[in-house]
């Protein structure tokens, strides 16, 4: 009796343990599981944005917020765009000379040559200037006159500019150098100053002609100003390069635009020394002289 009783007491001893280490395991499994419940309430609270933050505050690991497209041009490219539809202006060089005499229209310059002078325009009378300075004084030298019949506002297709062959190299008295090739090669460029803008040109063509009577069918450089047609323009153009003294190699076509300068020479009677340049690409633009 005694021994049933040990073995029954052994058995129930038994059945306790299993039943405590049952327990025992149900209890971590809870807690491991309350645990990693709470590790991911932990890192969703992460990923979210809380109460009184901006969506820009947080990042998302998963989710990536698509950009807005930029209607902003980036800085470079805008100043680019400006500079193209506004020309920079700058402060006119010649300033000075423009408010000194509202006679002159322009300054005339060929680089490394003894030419760098106002150019004035009278339309009212051609030769005022003739045998007068800037300052209007006498002056047998004179000024740089542009033809009554040429005009820089609105600009014709040719300015025609006069000017004495003066012995001492004034004016346009070294205009003749331009017989010699050699001397074109060395100053081929021509640059007019107006109030709007910087002129450049480069030489098309060098040859001696004459003033003609009215009544003589030949072709007067002196006539020509505008070229509205294609005909006009050829007559011009073909006659230049016929009478050049050599070919400088620069071509034109309708719609270019020419600057023609005259002196005085003496080969036949009213002969004429004539350079004819064509307008190539377009120099600074130039704030307003006179408001």
């Amino acid at each position: 009796m005694r021994e049933r009783r040990r073995i029954l007491s052994g058995v129930l001893s038994l059945l306790i343990l299993v039943c405590l280490v049952a327990l025992g395991y149900w209890l971590w499994q809870d807690f491991s599981q309350n645990r990693q419940n709470a590790m991911i309430v932990e890192a969703l609270d992460i990923t979210s944005s809380e109460p009184g933050t901006s969506p820009s505050q947080t990042e998302s690991p998963d989710i990536t917020q698509p950009e807005e497209p930029s209607s902003e041009v980036p800085s470079t490219e805008a100043e680019e765009a400006a500079t193209q539809e506004t020309p920079l202006l700058l402060t006119n060089p010649y300033e000075s000379a423009f408010l000194a005499n509202p006679d002159m229209k322009a300054w005339i310059q060929i680089p490394d040559t003894k030419i760098d002078y106002p150019v004035m325009w009278t339309p009212k009378d051609e030769n005022y200037y003739l045998y007068k300075d800037f300052e209007g004084k006498e002056n047998k030298n004179g000024c740089l006159i542009l033809d009554t019949d040429s005009c820089l506002d609105p600009l014709t297709t040719n300015l025609i500019i006069h000017g004495h062959n003066m012995k001492s190299g004034a004016m346009f008295g070294d205009l003749t150098d331009y017989e010699d090739e050699d001397y074109y090669q060395k100053h081929p460029r021509i640059i007019l100053y107006t109030e709007q803008c910087q002129r450049n040109y480069e030489i098309i063509a060098v040859f001696r002609s004459q003033v003609y009577k009215k009544t003589d069918t030949v072709f007067k450089f002196y006539k020509f100003f505008q070229a509205d047609t294609q005909e006009e323009f050829d007559d011009f153009y073909n006659n230049i390069k016929k009478l050049s003294l050599y070919d400088t190699g620069v071509t034109a076509s309708f719609g270019d635009r020419f600057i023609t300068l005259s002196t005085c020479v003496y080969h036949v009677t009213n002969g004429r020394f004539v350079v004819v340049a064509k307008e190539v690409e377009p120099g600074d633009s130039y704030l307003p002289v006179r408001e």
